[in-house]
This record gives structure tokens, C-alpha cells and sequence, in this order.
């Protein structure tokens, strides 16, 4: 067991992983910064890390599952990851994770605001340790766009998506995969080739209710386009990033934090 404590911060590629490590950068010196790689993220979460790098003046480490997504799928039968069977963050994100951390005592910086109520990764491991500076020092999610805004920005995805994550991540609402065909039409025909919709038990596909191809039909697509339409005129409190709250929301299973801050 190391004597040091390490401090590391995982970032996402989200909005408030990436406002606490800003949040920090003058506060603590030698934190590290991580990003757990699926090699199945959008090509703005990899531009993103970039100016963050370059932010923070310190490397962001990349860590990974060196077999990848593909490789674990087959061993899964071919069975999507699915709000049930989340094998992806434990595979992708978790485990990459704590085997760079090892056996040292760490102090692991979450994302999560004052003004939020959701739970966060903890370890089975008793070395790694969350810490919560943002609900500490009560910032809520409009410190995180100041700091961002006076900073290096949001994410560019945030136009379209709400979080972070894989292109193909299951959590995405019906708007976000709409914003995935037309942003990424590549990226959303390679979803779509993993989903099985016509196999036993009716198939494997991203969303439970329709598949892919289903999804993009012109009609469909122009009906998910009026929802979050008629969603983003019915709120009462604009947003320079009115997506991240009002989206169409099409599940009641929250994200993985470990993905998503």
C-alpha cells in the first residue's frame, strides 16, 4: 500500500467532470486525470479532451479495455448493453479504472452538483474513496456553464445530446438518436448493424420499443422532431443549452455517472 494518497479525477467528456477538474486545476497539484476509453465515443468527446488537455496543461490518460466492445459482445452472446445489463461501464469504464489505480489509496473527485439528488460510482474497493467538492462548496448547474462559458466552452455534441457516452449508449432519448442520424449518419448505421431486431425473444436492439431502422424512418423522425419541439416550447425557463433539460425523455433509468458526468 502506497503511503501517498493519490488524487485522480475521471472525466467523461461531460460538462461537470470536466468544470470540476477546472474547478481544481489551481487546487490541487498533482491530481491525475483520467478518461476511460470504450473507443466507441463521438468524435467531439475526443476533440473536446483535447482542449481540456491543453486547459489544464497536464495530459488526460487514456485507459481502455485493450479487447474493446466487439470482443465483449461476442462473449455476451451478442446481447446489447441495456439499463438491465450495464456490462459496458463495469467492462469499459470500471474495471480499466480500478486496475490503474491498483492497490494505492486514492481520493477519486466526482462531478456531482449541490443541486442534484443522483448517486455516484463507488468502489467495491475500500482504497478508492469519492470525494463531492461540488455539493461541498454548493455549486449548482449554473456555476458549472459559467465556469465553462469562461473557460473553454461546452461540449459541441451538447447542440444535439445531453450527455456524454458512447454513440450507440442506450440512455440516449429518441431526439438524441434523431440528432445521431443527422450529425453522425456513419456512426448511426453502424449502430443500427449491431441491433438483431428480428432474433429470439424479439431480438436485440438499442430501445425497447422500436428499433434503429424503425427509428428513422422519415414520419418517425418528424414526430420525434414536433416532441421536442413542443417540449422545448413549453418550458418556462430558457437555456442558452435547452437540451440538457428538456429534451424528450424516454426512460426513467438513470445514466451511468460513471459515463455520463
Amino acid at each position: 500500500m502506497a503511503d501517498k494518497v493519490r488524487h485522480i479525477l475521471s472525466l467523461s467528456g461531460g460538462k461537470d467532470s470536466t468544470a470540476l477538474a477546472i474547478y481544481l486545476r489551481d487546487r490541487i497539484s498533482d491530481m491525475e486525470y483520467v478518461f476511460c476509453d470504450t473507443q466507441k465515443e463521438l468524435k467531439e468527446t475526443y476533440d473536446y479532451l483535447d482542449k481540456i488537455e491543453a486547459y489544464l496543461g497536464k495530459p488526460v490518460i487514456r485507459l481502455c479495455d485493450e479487447r474493446g466492445f466487439d470482443h465483449w459482445l461476442d462473449v455476451f452472446g451478442g446481447f446489447l448493453p441495456s439499463s438491465q445489463m450495464r456490462w459496458c461501464t463495469k467492462i469499459l469504464k470500471i474495471k480499466p479504472f480500478e486496475k490503474y489505480v491498483g492497490e494505492d489509496d486514492v481520493l477519486m473527485y466526482v462531478g456531482i452538483r449541490a443541486d442534484e439528488n443522483r448517486l455516484a460510482y463507488v468502489s467495491a474497493k475500500p482504497n478508492i474513496k469519492p470525494v463531492y467538492p461540488f455539493k461541498e462548496d454548493g455549486i449548482v448547474r449554473d456555476d458549472v456553464i459559467r465556469i465553462l462559458e469562461e473557460t473553454i466552452g461546452l461540449p459541441e455534441y451538447y447542440s444535439w445530446r445531453t450527455r456524454s457516452g458512447c454513440y450507440f449508449c442506450f440512455f440516449q432519448r429518441k431526439a438524441e438518436w434523431v440528432g445521431l442520424l443527422e450529425q453522425h449518419p456513419d456512426l448511426y448505421k453502424m449502430a443500427m448493424q449491431y441491433e438483431k431486431p428480428d432474433g429470439e425473444g424479439g431480438g436485440y436492439t438499442w430501445n425497447q420499443a422500436e428499433s434503429l431502422a424503425e427509428l428513422s424512418l422519415p414520419e418517425r423522425v418528424e414526430q420525434i422532431r414536433q416532441r421536442q419541439i413542443a417540449n422545448l416550447d413549453s418550458t418556462s425557463n430558457p437555456t442558452k443549452v435547452p437540451l440538457l433539460e428538456v429534451l424528450e425523455d424516454d426512460s426513467d433509468d438513470a445514466p451511468c455517472s460513471f459515463c455520463h458526468i
